[in-house]
């Protein structure tokens, strides 16, 4: 078996450090409700606005064509806005990129 390097466990250790730091210290220093209505908005929007940076470079690099991409995320958003459900706005992205694909290919 290989020795570790002692800058991988360096690593390892600060990474540990920095994750926990974030989730214990918050725990551990704010004991009272939170008031302020313009730091509960932030925290309120903060895993929608993570879930999109996460998402959107993916949709427009999953597929071959970037052109296919950018129409399923625009026929994503107008079906979702028009009130469709889940399943419909995914089934509807899918048949756009597997229409594009093909015209485009």
């Amino acid at each position: 078996m290989p020795a570790v390097q002692p800058s991988v466990v360096a690593y390892l250790v600060v990474m540990s450090a920095v994750t926990l730091g974030t989730r214990i210290l918050p725990l551990t220093l704010i004991r009272k409700p939170i008031t302020n209505r313009f730091f509960r908005s932030f925290l309120y929007y903060v895993p929608y606005v993570t879930l999109a940076v996460m998402t959107f470079p993916a949709i427009l690099t999953a597929t071959d064509s970037p052109v296919a991409g950018a129409a399923a995320l625009f026929v994503g958003v107008a079906a979702a806005w028009l009130g469709a459900s889940l399943p419909q706005v995914a089934a509807g992205c899918c048949g756009v990129v597997f229409v594009l694909e093909l015209l485009l290919a």
